[in-house]
């Protein structure tokens, strides 16, 4: 079904008209709401089951002058209120338009009284609502130049060749998945689709050469890969877990001596100390090599030959942990972290594979250009300081769709576009072990997301989240306390992974099928304790729900990322009784 719903929006923009996406997990009344407010003419749906689940609503809401159908049959359309409304299928919209086309050539007075347009490079070519973690979607109006670029330039980052396979499991309407989806097929190599089930068994099956996805992604393989090392043999889990650590620490010393390491300081090392600092890596990490490359041949080939992407894994859509970022690093899986918006076409930066820092979404794309600012005073900062991140490029939208003052709230007069993130500008340095990361941008949570406790301090939920992730024992966690005099969290437990660690602490009897709630609370407390005892702020009362955040409930948007408003106002009452 994405390849017809790629299809057909090619097919729209290609006849100057707009297409308007949405996923079919979406709601009835949001469709309904995204229909109206873009002004839509006329439905495109994958199947008869999505029009049917639609059907009531729209035929009685909506003014439809047709109906396409990318799959399946007519016949199997619910057909109240449809009397006399065009409906086609795919095959017939195809046929159609060879007949115009056919009967256009052979016509020399029809050739004398049509008239072509031209499609303009500034025309809006499609028309994506926003799928944000807070508020409303707002209609994000695109044009062919946005789009272009993103296909003119990605290939700096993603150098494709042809005959090279990549595997994607992104919504087919996302901008990140339709870039992604343009930049491919224009340089002539293969997508295969596949879904979050289907994930192990297609990497195996296809092998490909990239994954596009989003960090949920790699942080499920992460998480396979160490589970698989957990369950195996005491001798092979020692061997494997020591591999990985002599690895970890190989990455870390070539990171020092390559120039690679991230550093907010302006002030660089002088000569001297840099020389002796890569000597130093250098001389440890010959002594390391050695056992990393035997763990390449007894461990991680084995890990390769299961997981495929032989060249790269890109990642885009939310934040990366940094503990993944390096995991793959050790064991020979390039992983590529990237940076965009909806409202950027997406990507405005992206880590190449020769300059890939870890911690870093990496250096703005070409064309595309980046700068902090004060939150406050919106002053420019020096490199190195954090404040909102904003960017300028051709790729940045025309507005939202009827509504300028929300255009005017993000884009300013000389065309920046405020992306409502935090982050920074590496620094600039000639010697030491961060001389390859001047101009990287790093990336540190988003300005809504900020916490503001009681007692004044700001507090970014991404560094706890990320710290707290690394635990096995934790699927899900958002960190809570606004306006609180301490945070709090709301906490997934990994339920299989907390009976296992209560049964080797002996909390719970080895027979034992069920954890009580009071002793698992107790279990992941001590464990968050333990993954963000380094953080700067520490994690009060945590409330543990039984159901993950999904996005049949409507907890995750589309690209895996959870919708903290939703979260909290599902939870409030627990919430308030949790800071009693």
């Amino acid at each position: 079904m994405s390849v017809a719903c790629c299809r057909s929006s090619l097919g729209i923009m290609a006849t100057g008209a707009i297409n308007v996406v949405r996923g079919s997990r979406s709601s009835v009344e949001e469709l309904l709401h995204i229909y109206s407010h873009s002004e839509s003419v006329a439905l495109a749906v994958d199947g008869p089951e999505m029009f049917n689940r639609m059907a009531k609503t729209f035929i009685s809401k909506a003014s439809m002058r047709f109906v396409l159908l990318l799959w399946g049959e007519k016949s199997s359309l619910a057909c109240d209120g449809l009397e006399g409304m065009p409906v086609f299928n795919y095959k017939e919209i195809v046929d159609l338009g060879q007949e115009s086309r056919k009967s256009l050539l052979d016509s020399h007075d029809a050739r004398q009284h049509h008239t072509y347009e031209a499609i303009s490079s500034d025309d809006i070519a499609t028309l994506v609502y926003t799928s944000g973690t807070t508020g409303n979607p707002k209609g994000v109006l695109l044009t062919h130049r946005n789009l272009l670029h993103q296909i003119k330039n990605l290939w700096d980052i993603v150098p494709a060749e042809i005959g090279d396979r990549f595997l994607s499991m992104l919504p087919p309407w996302h901008a990140y998945e339709r870039a992604s989806e343009y930049f491919i097929f224009t340089h002539g190599t293969e997508q295969v689709y596949t879904t979050v089930r289907n994930l192990k068994d297609d990497l195996q099956h296809y092998q490909p050469q990239y994954v596009i996805s989003v960090p949920l992604v790699y942080e499920t393989l992460y998480s396979g890969i160490q589970r698989q090392i957990s369950t195996s043999s005491p001798l092979r889990k020692l061997i494997a877990s020591m591999f990985i650590r002599v690895s970890l620490t190989y990455m870390e010393l070539k990171r020092i001596y390559e120039g690679k390491c991230l550093t907010r300081n302006q002030k660089q090392p002088s000569y001297l100390v840099s020389m002796l600092d890569w000597l130093w890596a250098r001389f440890i990490a010959a002594i390391l090599y050695p056992l990393h490359m035997l763990a390449k041949k007894v461990v991680y080939s084995k890990i390769h030959s299961a997981i495929g992407i032989s060249k790269a894994g890109i990642s885009g859509g939310g934040s990366l942990p940094l503990h993944v970022d390096k995991f793959f690093e050790a064991i020979g899986v390039k992983v590529q972290n990237g940076y965009g918006l909806t409202e950027s076409s997406p990507v405005v930066a992206a880590r190449r594979l020769t300059c890939n820092v870890l911690g870093s979404v990496g250096h703005p794309i070409q064309h595309t250009e980046f700068k902090i600012v004060d939150s406050e005073t919106n002053e420019v900062l020096s490199p190195g300081l954090k404040g909102i991140v904003k960017v300028r490029g051709p790729q940045v939208m025309k507005g939202y769709y009827k509504n300028p003052s929300a255009t005017k709230q993000v884009i300013d007069e000389d065309g920046w576009l405020s992306t409502g993130d935090i982050g920074w500008i590496a620094p600039h340095h000639s010697t030491g072990r961060s001389r390859r990361c001047g101009g990287v941008i790093v990336l540190e949570g988003r300005a809504k997301d900020t916490i503001v406790l009681s007692t004044g301090e700001n507090v970014e939920p991404a560094e706890l989240e990320e710290a707290a992730l690394r635990s096995s024992l934790i699927q899900q966690i958002v960190v809570i306390g606004q306006d609180q005099r301490r945070l709090g969290a709301i906490i997934v437990p990994n339920k299989e992974g907390v009976l296992l660690a209560a049964k080797e602490l002996s909390v719970l009897d080895a027979n034992a099928s069920d954890l009580s709630k009071e002793k698992m609370t107790s279990l992941l407390y001590k464990e968050l304790r333990t993954w963000t005892s380094e953080c700067s702020f520490q994690i009060g009362p945590i409330l543990v729900v039984d159901e993950p955040f999904t996005l049949d409930n409507d907890l995750l948007t589309p690209t895996m990322k959870i919708r903290r408003d939703k979260v909290v106002a599902l939870y409030r009452e627990q919430i308030d009784n949790l800071f009693k």
